[in-house]
């Protein structure tokens, strides 16, 4: 198949009215909150605190309707066996959404924290934060290097051309206006990059729907046709399972820095809950195109099109249902709209994420847990060269690893279960310390791991009741394949684990140290009793005193004084009313 021009011209114009866009966001914002006296890395991280309500709704339904949301809903759609019932992603993220601005926007606004990781580091200390840092930064990274590897395979299916040059080209634009313009232009390429996706994926529908090989939907919603109804169902003995999976993606999408970055860029406590709304119905309209090409897909006679007899299920493509059917079932012109949406889809995430693990290197890592003396001009600098280099591993992943959604899948459940547990208790769970942390960490790591990955070929060590194993068997060459399946709901088990860990040991600790029956030598972490020692005031941290406020800690390093003092506080007066930082600290809103 030779290399299609006219769809080379079409991503060439799109990719450059993606970086123009993103060029102008940086010039149009780069005295943005210069006036204020807002620093320009925190300009950057959170935009300045401006983001407006178009623009911010747009950004913020673009936290999960990227590459890998608009493909994976066609593609569970498409199997059989499977089916809508199975298509988890627009409800699952959209009730993420929604609970995220009912209970974690407001606290989390208010208080007037940078990054996500940053109640994390005011409570359990830069040790603890570090640590917390690995399992969100995994989800980042794998998350944009599985995204550039679908986008190229995406480009490789319907303009024949090299995947490792399409990825490469992709992962520069994308890095080259995130460098250029932080949130500012992550935030207005979105609104382009979603515009595209629904026109891109709307304008592909009715052809695909009108094309002679493709039955009436309506028809194999629920009966079989070409194969199983593409409605799908549950059995039974999945349904735990079923449970699982999405408590993951509902519970599982809230402690994501991608979002919490928006939330944080926000005006307002109370804008922030808004836009988590206005996001959640935009997850959901986003979705509607994706579930009809993937019912289109399971409605088609694969035979009758130019894809070949066999249909994608059968040579292990399910996964690239998405651009067959845009290539195979429209006219060449319409299936190179459908590329720019799935372009559109894959950049609008692979910048977030980017962007999002740079922020909390810099700020968490680099700054608060090594050069708290550090100047703004450095902490730039530094964000500047982690995107760069993150960016580079992310594209590299893409290029090298043939797991990359298997890495994704494992560290996206590792975040479900290591760091929601420990947001809920450093949020509202009053008395949570460093000790406790560490035992939620090691709890629901350990069982998480003991579950194991079939899609890494991670074997368990835990056999949870109800296990089985399965035999697959693959289509091209005949090897079969024994995986252990797990159908007990063990990730949210593992979840609820180490949040108990986390309160019990907690507790556990400052009973045994606060009542004498451990000597204070043995405080190491500087957690219980030595709760305003010269490490914990470095750090910036509040344990339970409300009566200190941060401006107090400025004696014990001079030189710091600046600098700390405005880390955790909010420097805009809130007109909703929230909490501020030193009033309450962690107790429930």
């Amino acid at each position: 198949m030779a290399i299609h021009v006219e769809g080379l011209v079409a991503i060439v114009i799109f990719y450059v009215l993606i970086l123009v866009v993103g060029i102008w966001a940086a010039w149009k914002n780069k005295k943005s909150g210069v006036a204020e006296g807002v620093d320009r890395s925190e300009t950057i991280m959170v935009g300045g605190r401006d983001i407006g309500l178009f623009v911010g709704g747009f950004t913020m339904t673009a936290t999960w309707v990227g590459g890998g949301y608009i493909n994976g809903t066609a593609e569970y759609v498409y199997l059989p066996g499977y089916g809508l019932a199975w298509a988890q992603a627009p409800f699952g993220y959209a009730l993420s959404l929604v609970l995220g601005g009912l209970f974690f926007a407001k606290p989390m606004r208010s208080r007037g924290y940078v990054t996500m990781l940053d109640p994390f580091q005011q409570l359990y200390g830069k040790r603890m934060g570090g640590l917390l840092f690995i399992p969100a930064l995994m989800g980042e990274i794998f998350w944009s290097g599985a995204i550039l590897s679908a986008l190229g395979a995406t480009l490789s299916v319907i303009i024949d051309i090299n995947i490792n040059m399409s990825v490469i080209i992709s992962a520069l634009i994308a890095i080259f206006y995130t460098l250029v313009g932080g949130l500012y232009s992550v935030a207005y390429t979105d609104v382009v990059q979603l515009f595209c996706i629904f026109l891109g994926l709307w304008v592909s529908v009715p052809f695909a729907l009108s094309n002679p090989a493709v039955s009436d939907i309506t028809v194999t919603a629920v009966k079989q046709v070409y194969q199983e109804p593409w409605v799908g169902k549950v059995i039974s003995s999945d349904s735990w399972m079923w449970i699982d999976n999405f408590c993951l993606l509902m519970l599982g999408g809230i402690p994501w820095q991608v979002y919490f970055q928006r939330v944080l860029s926000a005006s307002s406590a109370t804008y922030a809950q808004v836009l988590s709304f206005l996001a959640a119905f935009g997850c959901l309209v986003m979705a509607v195109p994706s579930v009809l090409i993937g019912a289109i897909g399971a409605s088609t006679d694969w035979n009758m099109t130019t894809y070949g007899p066999k249909p994608p299920k059968e040579k292990d493509q399910s996964d690239m249902i998405l651009p067959i059917v845009l290539q195979h079932l429209c006219p060449t012109y319409i299936s190179f709209f459908g590329l720019g949406a799935v372009s559109a889809a894959v950049m609008s995430s692979a910048d977030s994420s980017i962007l999002s693990a740079s922020s909390m290197f810099a700020r968490n890592i680099y700054q608060l847990a090594f050069r708290q003396s550090a100047s703004d001009r450095e902490i730039v600098w530094v964000m500047r060269i982690t995107i760069f280099v993150f960016g580079a591993l992310a594209t590299a992943m893409a290029l090298l690893s043939g797991t990359v959604y298997g890495l994704w899948y494992l560290s996206s459940d590792l975040v479900y279960v290591i760091i929601f547990p420990q947001l809920l208790s450093v949020l509202f769970v009053k008395g949570t310390n460093t000790y406790g942390s560490v035992a939620g960490y090691i709890f629901g790591l350990v069982l998480r791991i003991g579950g194991g990955e079939p899609y890494l070929k991670l074997p368990p060590f835990i056999y949870y009741p109800g296990w089985h194993q399965q035999e697959k068997v693959h289509h091209l060459t005949n090897e079969v394949e024994y995986v252990i399946m797990q159908r007990f709901p063990f990730k949210t088990v593992s979840m609820i684990a180490s949040f108990l860990g986390n309160v019990m040991f907690s507790y556990l600790a400052k009973y045994l140290f606060e009542s004498g029956t451990l000597s204070p030598k043995y405080d190491f972490l500087d957690a219980v009793l030595s709760k305003h020692s010269r490490e914990i005031m470095d750090k910036t941290t509040l344990v339970n005193n409300d009566n200190i406020i941060l401006s107090e800690m400025a004696p014990v390093k001079p030189r710091h004084s600046i600098t700390l003092a405005g880390t955790f506080t909010n420097k805009e007066a809130l007109s909703d009313g929230e909490t501020s930082p030193d009033s309450s600290n962690n107790e429930i809103d």
